[in-house]
């Protein structure tokens, strides 16, 4: 059995009382004392502190990086403005997605964050096709998220306040050198800093000293991120799913389309761009009626009874914020929002309503 992974900030979650379980190879926390519903309900009102050092950070680097990685990654790479990122994927020629990633242009170089259950294979895909990255083996990973992480930030760190939705920086905290982006994996306003290892568990301490922050774990991450309609890999998307197929075209820019000035070049591209906006199936929000939710691998239906499964469940669960259950759920793109269809669960079949998402506003700041 190979021996879980711990983050550098494995001593403070103990210390903090989480719950820790196996995720992606790695020890995480799943819940404080506060507990999911109470650390759901804290990210949204004020500022939660999840560790996300578990995400694999490459560094790219070195003439023709730009172009190389374009001819993997259906990205305006070219155009992204030093001191910018923004969300990529990895194809393949089938026209699945490999891995969902953060593409980040620090200047001299491009700084690429992936999902942790997917990194050794990116590296490996990268690696196939001539681009060598630098694993960042010594930085730890923080996200701060909620309407007041840019308070609670700005207190410790200086440059914060002015940084906008997908905006990167180096800023400086007692010594320490942050990689800060504005983003995150919640819906809502926030940032996620990496930082060296050594100095992690003390800005965590900093960030938790300040009344409105509070240590969230991958319970609540995972509504949070359900609620604000955004896709887990390994759920929503994967080597079998097209980008369309996932409802994430829109990571497909128009310099990378049909047309665009540089269209195509990536793996897939003769399956991935014909789709865009005739999709067959995508993904769409779903809320069922009651109390129960509905999980992965449901099956959905047209009617109370009978008929073939018009689709499944990709990610479900309880909304706090929404005040019931939601879901996504891969469907035909002909169904209407507002359209009743039925989940069957344990032989019986639950009323559900299909419904744009997210299933709560956003809070970026553009």
């Amino acid at each position: 059995m190979t021996e879980l992974r711990r983050t550098p900030l494995y001593d403070l979650h103990i210390e903090l009382g989480a719950r820790m379980v196996p995720y992606a190879g790695w020890e995480m926390p799943v819940q404080y004392p506060l507990g999911v519903l109470g650390e759901h309900q804290h990210t949204r009102a004020a500022a939660g502190l999840f560790d996300v050092s578990h995400m694999g950070q490459l560094i790219l680097r070195g003439p023709g990086v730009v172009d190389a990685l374009e001819r993997l990654v259906p990205a305006d790479i070219a155009g992204l403005a030093p001191g910018r990122q923004r969300y990529g994927l990895f194809t393949n020629e089938r026209g699945g997605i490999i891995d969902d990633l953060m593409i980040a242009n620090k200047g001299d170089h491009l700084l690429l964050v992936v999902n942790a259950a997917c990194a050794d294979k990116d590296i490996a895909h990268l690696a196939a096709h001539g681009l060598h990255p630098e694993v960042v083996g010594d930085r730890a990973l923080l996200a701060l998220q909620g309407p007041a992480a840019e308070s609670a930030l700005a207190s410790l760190v200086g440059g914060v306040a002015e940084m906008r939705f997908m905006d990167v920086a180096d800023l400086e905290w007692d010594g320490a050198r942050l990689w800060v982006s504005r983003s995150g994996y919640t819906g809502e306003d926030g940032f996620e800093i990496s930082l060296r290892e050594d100095r992690a568990a003390d800005f965590a301490r900093a960030l938790l000293a300040l009344d409105e922050v509070a240590p969230v774990g991958l319970g609540a991450r995972d509504s949070l991120r359900l609620e604000a309609g955004l896709p887990l890999y390994g759920n929503d998307m994967g080597e079998d799913v097209t980008p369309a197929q996932a409802g994430i075209g829109f990571a497909i820019p128009k310099a990378r389309r049909a047309g665009g000035a540089r269209a195509g070049g990536f793996p897939g591209a003769d399956v991935i761009l014909p789709e865009l906006g005739a999709a067959g199936r995508s993904r769409r929000g779903v809320m069922p009626e009651g109390r129960a939710p509905i999980r992965e691998g449901v099956a959905i239906f047209a009617q109370a009874e009978g008929g073939e499964p018009l689709g499944h469940v990709t990610s479900g669960g309880f909304g706090p914020s929404v005040g019931g259950p939601v879901a996504m759920a891969t469907l035909p793109c002909e169904i209407a929002d507002g359209a009743t269809l039925y989940a069957e669960l344990r032989g019986k079949r639950q009323q559900l309503r299909v419904v744009p998402m997210p299933f709560v506003k956003t809070t970026y700041k553009r």
